[in-house]
């Protein structure tokens, strides 16, 4: 059991750094940052790990691509240091993601509908 707690307490501590990997994400190469898609309610965070679009359009859709690409990197990182599964990553993360959001930011809820915070 002991040794459960310390593989639990050590994926937490990933979880965290990844956390603030994601948070950080440079996304510079492109026009619309993740914050400025934020504010505009262009995208949001969902509890998978990984942002989802509200707005469809080429350049929301491509900022997408790149972050939810990096996020991928990063979760399977922390998941073969851990010993556990990318998606028990992604949604340790996307949890952290949806709760952590700003006021006014969108976030996908449990029933699958965008949420205001």
């Amino acid at each position: 059991m002991r040794a459960l707690n310390v593989k639990i307490s050590r994926f937490r501590r990933s979880a965290q750094g990844l956390l603030v990997s994601v948070l950080l994400f440079n996304s510079a190469a492109f026009a619309l940052t993740l914050d400025d898609a934020k504010h505009q309610a262009r995208v949001g965070e969902t509890l998978s790990g990984y942002l989802a679009p509200i707005k469809q359009d080429a350049e929301t859709l491509a900022l997408i691509k790149y972050i939810n690409e990096g996020r991928k990197q990063q979760y399977q990182k922390v998941a073969q240091n851990n010993q556990v599964t990318t998606n028990d990553v992604a949604r340790l993360a996307g949890q952290k993601l949806v709760a952590r959001a700003s006021k006014g930011e969108w976030v996908k809820g449990i029933n699958g509908q965008w949420l205001q915070k």
